[in-house]
């Protein structure tokens, strides 16, 4: 073998290739359908709209994309549980096998979670910021037609909280979002 050339081996995943993949497959708008359960027994169901955009050029990291999100059906969930935000947006960055995200799921506060890669359509998210550690997994199901999530949340290391979100694509990715 000449100097300089390195053999690839062609059965090897290349992860950061295939998480940019694994993010333009989840392009679009979801209606995400959620049931919560929570440390002290009581479980709660929300029906949420949610869209995920790409930015054309990422200003941070390898990708960048815009999560929004709104209540469809909210079912009193927010007059129990105020500390969840009925509308928002954040935005993410892919940096490798992490994801910095504008904000977390229980503070305005930007976060990172790592990233783990199960196969090419289920990916692990780990963060932990303030008190809480989260665990998340996301597959992607019947040729990217839906999503099934799982979120566990310790807080000061007591399960808090436990989702389960069934995802239906409601429309493709669009357009991308252009530099701002």
């Amino acid at each position: 073998m000449a100097l300089g050339l390195i053999k690839q081996d062609p059965s090897r995943i290349n992860l950061d290739s295939s998480l940019r993949r694994w993010f333009s497959r989840n392009l679009g708008l979801w209606r995400s359908r959620r049931q919560y359960v929570f440390g002290d027994d009581e479980s709660l169901k929300i029906d949420v709209l949610l869209r995920i955009e790409a930015f054309s050029e990422p200003v941070e990291g390898d990708a960048a994309y815009r999560f929004s999100w709104w209540p469809e059906k909210e079912h009193n969930f927010f007059e129990k549980q105020p500390r969840f935000v009925p509308t928002g947006t954040m935005e993410a960055f892919l940096c490798g096998h992490q994801l910095r995200r504008s904000r977390g799921f229980f503070s305005g506060s930007p976060t990172k979670s790592q990233i783990r890669q199960v196969d090419e359509h289920e990916l692990v998210f780990e963060s932990h910021y303030q008190e809480w550690d989260i665990l998340e997994h996301i597959r992607l199901v019947a040729q990217d037609c839906y999503r099934s999530r799982s979120i566990y949340s310790w807080r000061n290391g007591e399960l808090e909280v436990a989702e389960v979100h069934h995802e239906i694509r409601l429309e493709s990715g669009g357009t991308t979002i252009e530099a701002e």
